[in-house]
């Protein structure tokens, strides 16, 4: 919104704004500080004379007296891998990334936060650890998919209010929200056994990522005592067609297939028609994430949905209440996946 002129030609001020609303200057500055003791019409009354005047906060000199900065830092913290130089291409290009951002942001606007993306890896920790430590954002919504990452136990010891995106390793006393990530993944296994696929196996996700880890071991998990032919792959498009035709290479007579991520599954796709098999009629194929990409490949892909939106909004949420009641004791919400079915499985 562009400020009108208020008097004398100057762009509207508080006092003109309290003038609008019939209320003092003071009272419009509990308003703008989200006071709880403001009556409820009086506060109606003090944002529409805020819109009528056109009245834009001074947010430096707000920021002086609350202490506050109004935004929040969204850190998304990848572990390194050998040879590979396109971090900031996955996190700008992963369609997850961008469900979070858009879960966290909407969540937010509400509350006039704004949202700070701050991309990070083991090379510049020291940088972003002091970039937080100066107070130039009143709280974290941390990404960390390493278990050994000392992100988010460097973001704890700075006093700083923070949410992690997957239960914390080790006794770390931190807020985080997740997915039962087990459960997805026997979510899949049953659905290919109940498509009758005698002989399923798996493309899984880097197994020094909690999440990868736990996806392999909920599949595996429903199958029993039978041998199940796994490949490791990367969370990337590339990754999962290079693992598909290594299992296919090895394994030339598996039916069923579960990767976990969709990215994966979209090149695991591509590589399994390119060997002239057909899905899901030679093989039938899971993904996980119900992200865009699930929607690219051809067939449909069947895959387990993980409300990503969702969760980046229930981190928001749970970290203005950490920033707005300092103190709180550390909450964790688990999310259920839901398997989507389409034409891949």
């Amino acid at each position: 919104m562009i400020s009108r002129p208020g008097r004398g030609g100057q762009h509207p001020t508080m006092d003109d704004v309290a003038a609008a609303a019939g209320v003092s200057r003071a009272t419009v500055s509990r308003v703008m500080n989200g006071a709880a003791t403001v009556a409820p019409e009086i506060r109606d009354a003090v944002r529409r004379a805020i819109a009528e005047t056109g009245y834009v906060p001074n947010v430096a000199a707000r920021s002086l007296v609350t202490r506050r900065s109004n935004s929040v830092a969204l850190v998304i913290s990848e572990p390194d891998r050998p040879d590979d130089h396109s971090f900031l291409n996955r996190i700008f290009t992963d369609p997850y990334f961008g469900r979070v951002t858009a879960g966290a942001t909407g969540a937010l606007r509400p509350y006039d936060i704004h949202l700070v993306v701050v991309p990070t890896d083991s090379a510049d920790h020291h940088q972003v650890v002091r970039y937080l430590g100066q107070g130039h954002v009143d709280g974290v919504l941390l990404i960390s998919s390493n278990e050994h990452d000392p992100l988010p136990g460097q973001v704890h010891a700075l006093g700083i209010p923070a949410v992690l995106s997957a239960r914390p390793p080790g006794p770390l006393p931190v807020s985080f929200v997740d997915v039962d990530q087990r459960l997805g993944a026997r979510l899949a296994a049953g659905h290919l056994l109940a498509r009758g696929c005698r002989r399923p196996a798996t493309i899984a996700g880097p197994q020094d990522i909690p999440a990868g880890a736990e996806r392999l071991e909920g599949f595996v998990s429903v199958l029993g005592d039978r041998e199940v032919p796994a490949v490791i792959g990367d969370f990337t498009r590339a990754g999962g067609e290079a693992a598909a035709h290594r299992l296919l290479d090895e394994h030339p007579d598996i039916d069923g297939l579960f990767v976990a991520s969709d990215l994966m599954a979209e090149g695991a796709l591509r590589a399994v028609q390119d060997r002239g098999r057909r899905v899901p009629d030679d093989i039938a194929v899971v993904g996980f994430d119900d992200s865009s990409a699930a929607l690219e490949c051809r067939p449909l892909l069947t895959t387990v949905r993980q409300p990503v939106e969702e969760m980046a909004a229930e981190m928001a949420e749970l970290l203005i209440a950490q920033i707005d009641t300092p103190g709180r004791l550390p909450r964790s919400v688990i999310f259920q996946p839901t398997l989507v079915v389409r034409d891949s499985a």
